[in-house]
């Protein structure tokens, strides 16, 4: 198993809101909504969980100068924390934020 993050381009579509995600290769969530789904299990992007459950939104927190997005699975309990990207809604970020 590698421990490395491997950049792989995938679009996937949301499945909490349905949005259509044009993945860069580091996307991990939703834009619109801020969720994500479980499907690593270790490392990042090492595809290999079994769960696939959907990571709600329920924080965020700021790390330096950027943000964090706080998911914990809803099917789980998994808790994992991501960067936000500058195609995120600034708006779902502020009311996590509070």
């Amino acid at each position: 198993m590698r421990k490395n993050f491997v950049k792989k381009e995938e679009d996937f579509l949301c499945e909490n809101c349905g949005f259509l995600v044009e993945g860069t290769g580091y996307t991990n969530h939703c834009p619109k909504c801020l969720f994500s789904k479980h499907v690593d299990d270790k490392y990042p992007g090492d595809r290999n969980a079994v769960c696939g459950g959907l990571m709600e939104p329920v924080g965020v927190e700021k790390k330096g100068q950027e943000y964090v997005v706080i998911h914990r699975c809803v099917k789980c309990g998994k808790v994992a924390k991501n960067k936000t990207s500058k195609d995120d809604d600034t708006e779902e970020i502020i009311h996590l934020s509070l």
